[in-house]
């Protein structure tokens, strides 16, 4: 089911990547030859991964596990794409290289005022043969268990060719894993019993054969879609109108455009598709997903090119509405270490961590979590799971279930991501983190920490900070059983 927990799993891509790249410079003539611009390159240029290769850096950036299934050429730009996703631990061992194609690449030419002046496409789109992506997907299949959801991002660069799709949509319905189809094309049973469907305006009106002008001329052409593909959902992007969520019988709900001033279209409909992914795979409500991917992408058309949205930067977006999971509460896979982490790290930021129950959160708790946000730039709060709880501190506990206290340490600003562990200890939740500074409130001395010989050897600190008086959870708990019995 679509919305069900699947935090343990990770992601398959399954699309067309590209190589963006941007080159700026300014204009200050028309050329003589011919009534066109004259481009003045300056030294600023770079590239990035687009396409579907920038889906799954988006989602990479949103916290989830990705596996990228895509071809690339046996050429410089294939080997520089390659590169690129494993920087962004982006999982690259489904990546094809074929030999005698080219990589597709896209140069944009940016002039003043951050304005397009000129894009210039090199690519071969011709379909490639199910024979070069065989072994890749029956190596998917053996490993299927380890998949919780399929995104199919299809820029009709001859990736995703009927019989390749049909393949990956039944291969998910046999074991029951949601499929989200970024579509292209007017081919509506490419993409037959996909879970959802993500199209555009101008796409929805193509394959519904409805206009969709208006936001309810597009929701009763996204039902029909809907009926006809066959499908659960449709999630339609409209541009300014935002988007529409509709099923069968009708428009679920639209949610309006967030963002304040457009600069560039470009990617927005790539970082929506990632973090609707994303927040999928976690378990967030659909509805809660749209409404974050709505806000991702506020954000993204605000921007020039391609590029990477953070969760800190949704957490902030107007319109994103109330919930806080999409953008702080993480999960980890033992042995692993966490991609959004490592990017905060390999950007310069200090990193601080510290965890424990949080029964009870009082203000004891909020002082220890401030005074730690203070060591550094980024603090992870890891949480023990119910179960946990209750072997350490007995069956009565806790008193508050464990997705309510992330819920409440999500809600401070002094705390960046909230992970719970299952173990009695976070030993192996600080080694996916690998901190720089570990902190523990409390009397311990540092070597009695958990973890403390593993951040040192690391060469990282660890730091105790005192407990505020009067603020123990425990003391607090006996006190309420005193009065109760009183009472």
């Amino acid at each position: 089911m679509i919305g069900e927990n699947r935090n343990q799993k990770r992601i398959l891509l399954a699309g067309d990547s590209i190589l963006d790249s941007y080159h700026f410079g300014k204009v200050e003539r028309i050329s003589p030859e011919a009534p066109v611009p004259v481009f003045l390159e300056t030294s600023e240029q770079y590239s990035a991964p687009g396409g579907a290769a920038n889906v799954a850096v988006g989602i990479a950036a949103a916290g989830a596990d990705v596996e990228l299934f895509s071809c690339i050429g046996d050429d410089g730009r294939g080997c520089q794409l390659k590169s690129m996703l494993r920087e962004a631990w982006v999982d690259v061992k489904s990546l094809c290289t074929v030999p005698g194609r080219i990589t597709s690449s896209k140069l944009r030419y940016i002039g003043p005022g951050n304005h397009q002046v000129l894009r210039v496409d090199d690519e071969i789109t011709e379909e490639i043969s199910f024979d070069a992506v065989r072994d890749a997907l029956e190596k998917i299949e053996g490993d299927i268990a380890e998949y919780g959801l399929f995104v199919l991002s299809d820029y009709a660069k001859g990736f995703l060719t009927e019989q390749l799709t049909k393949s990956l949509i039944a291969l998910a319905n046999r074991h029951g894993i949601p499929v989200l189809a970024d579509v292209k094309g007017e081919r509506i049973q490419k993409y037959a019993n996909a879970t959802l469907l993500k199209p555009n305006r101008n796409e929805l009106c193509k394959l519904s054969g409805l206009p969709a002008d208006s936001v309810e001329e597009a929701a009763e052409a996204a039902a029909r879609l809907c009926r006809e593909a066959p499908c659960s959902y449709v999630l339609a992007t409209l541009g300014p109108d935002g988007m529409i969520l509709a099923d069968r019988d009708g428009l679920i709900c639209h949610e309006k455009s967030t963002a304040r001033e457009v600069f560039d279209v470009t990617g927005a409909g790539d970082t929506s598709l990632a973090y609707l992914a994303a927040q999928l795979v976690q378990g967030t409500e659909l509805k809660e997903a749209v409404r974050i991917a709505n806000a991702a992408a506020g954000i993204q058309v605000s921007r020039v090119g391609t590029g990477i949205v953070y969760p800190h930067e949704v957490a902030k977006a107007p319109g994103r509405g109330s919930g806080l999971s999409g953008e702080k509460i993480l999960t980890y896979n033992k042995g692993q270490r966490l991609p959004v982490i490592e990017r905060d790290r390999q950007n310069g930021k200090r990193i601080v961590f510290t965890n424990g129950c949080f029964d009870l959160l009082h203000n004891g708790h909020i002082v220890c979590l401030r005074k730690a946000r203070r060591l550094g730039d980024v603090l992870i709060v890891g949480v023990n799971s119910d179960d946990s709880v209750q072997r350490l501190k007995g069956p009565e506990r806790p008193f508050t279930p464990l997705k309510d206290r992330m819920e409440m340490l999500a809600a401070l600003e002094a705390v960046d991501y909230v992970i719970p562990f299952e173990e009695d200890t976070p030993i192996d939740l600080i080694g996916a983190v690998m901190p720089d500074v570990l902190v523990k409130g409390g009397d311990y001395t540092p070597e009695a920490i958990v973890g403390a010989k593993e951040v040192k050897e690391n060469g990282g600190e660890v730091v105790v900070i005192p407990l505020e008086k009067g603020y123990s959870t425990s003391e607090r708990s006996a006190l309420w059983k005193r009065s109760a019995i009183k009472n």
